[in-house]
């Protein structure tokens, strides 16, 4: 074969396996759309970014109108999360897809709304966990735990995506970013297992001292159990996709995914209003708007505070967490 067509087929052979490799790799800074909708994924694609954006955008008008006041740590991480995380995430990961948009602009997006989306739902989850535990040692623990993972993995994280990104053809940086982007997704979603498992447990918790008679209460108890359940198994199917290295579909899904578990904090928060309701009257809160302004301001209090005051008390068992 002439030395030339030789030199074509390397050539050739290099990219198609780059191109593969960028379909394969959950880090890969590569499009690998035509520009055009014309197979299945590219439309699967289309379908769970607008899931996203659709979740997300509802949030953002619900989240404000569903609180009086907005200093708590709880509204903010919800908020930004939605707002600031889930939509820059889907729409940067259909830019890229379709080769829209420059590398930079991906990088800046994607790095960005990643933190507000997978580490801030962390946060999510730890603002609401002292409404159920009064462990000051748990609740440092985990206060600890997020502030660990934003150095030893958030970090290393956008520091090799960036380096890989603009150097995929060195070894050292795809072997060092395909590691952490395994290590990271290992250990968010260990990080909210463990939230939403102490969660679980602080809820069982609550339901063995609670009067069987009570079903009402046991129901609102059960729905924050399935829910937290839930979670769980949305964390382990987006960590078994990043470990298949379906790459689009896991960028795709995540941000879809996220959405969904944003809605079901939201659908917490009815649920927490609602217990604390029960508490002081027998009229069913499910039955009237969810907005903070048409129940009780010990219950507003509950929820924008972070404490659940006992009737009669002024004492807040919850305080040690974050407000």
């Amino acid at each position: 074969m002439h030395p030339t067509n030789t030199r074509s087929v390397g050539l050739l052979t290099a990219a198609t396996q780059q191109h593969e490799y960028s379909i394969r790799n959950p880090t890969s800074p590569l499009g690998t759309g035509s520009g055009t909708v014309d197979n299945a994924l590219d439309i699967s694609i289309i379908v769970f970014m607008s899931i996203a954006l659709y979740n997300a955008l509802e949030l953002a008008i619900l989240i404000p109108l569903s609180f009086r006041r907005y200093s708590s740590l709880y509204f903010w991480s919800l908020l930004t999360s939605a707002i600031l995380g889930v939509i820059p995430s889907a729409i940067s990961g259909v830019l890229q897809y379709f080769n829209l948009q420059p590398l930079w602009l991906t990088l800046v997006m994607q790095n960005a709304a990643w933190i507000l989306m997978v580490p801030n739902q962390s946060v999510v989850l730890y603002s609401r966990l002292h409404l159920v535990s009064q462990s000051t040692a748990i609740l440092g623990f985990v206060r600890g735990l997020i502030i660990l993972s934003l150095i030893a993995i958030v970090v290393p994280t956008i520091v090799l995506n960036v380096g890989w990104s603009y150097m995929p053809q060195t070894p050292a940086w795809v072997n060092g970013y395909a590691a952490i982007e395994r290590i990271q997704v290992t250990w968010f979603t260990a990080q909210e297992c463990f939230i939403s498992g102490v969660y679980i447990w602080e809820t069982i918790r609550m339901l063995r001292i609670i009067p069987s008679g009570d079903k009402r209460r046991h129901k609102i108890l059960y729905e924050l159990l399935a829910v937290n359940i839930v979670v769980i198994i949305m964390d382990l199917a987006l960590t078994i996709l990043q470990y298949l290295n379906y790459y689009f579909s896991q960028v795709i899904l995540k941000a879809t995914v996220y959405s969904v578990k944003l809605k079901l904090e939201f659908a917490v928060l009815g649920m927490l209003v609602s217990f604390v309701h029960s508490r002081g009257s027998e009229v069913s809160f499910w039955g009237v708007d969810h907005s903070m302004s048409n129940i009780p301001s010990t219950s507003t209090r509950f929820v924008e505070e972070g404490c659940m005051r006992q009737e009669g008390s002024n004492s807040c068992p919850g305080k040690p967490g974050p407000h």
